[in-house]
């Protein structure tokens, strides 16, 4: 199961793998009280797109496309993710305030058909 959470949120015993999916380390937070297993930020959109989209909605449809192009581009950056995914639990952290509109929910969507797929 791939699931994503906002970064403070307190871990959870369902969590799995843990893993920050953000290309920027997140303001106030500490490394120390995260419970990762790793900082896939390569995984995340590059920094031209991140700006672009600035978290804006009305850029979500066209900031999905790109931003799977990029991941297609570059499956060595996602592949540890699938291989989690494949072994249990794998929670994908992010720090943006919208829950629905953020690079982890397209990651996560990413990976979710990949596994469905049979695509390790």
């Amino acid at each position: 199961m791939v699931q994503i959470k906002r970064i403070y949120e307190p871990p959870a015993k369902t969590d799995g793998r843990r893993f920050l999916v953000e290309r920027l380390w997140p303001r106030g937070v500490k490394k120390e009280s995260l419970s990762l297993s790793g900082w896939c930020k390569e995984a995340a959109p590059g920094h031209e797109l991140r700006k672009w989209f600035n978290h804006d909605p009305a850029k979500w449809k066209e900031f999905q496309r790109r931003y799977r192009a990029e991941l297609n581009a570059r499956p060595e950056t996602w592949r540890p993710l699938l291989e989690a995914a494949g072994a249990g639990n794998l929670t994908l952290l992010f720090s943006a305030r919208d829950t629905e509109h953020n690079n982890a929910a397209v990651l996560k969507n990413f990976l979710e058909e990949r596994l469905k797929a049979g695509a390790q």
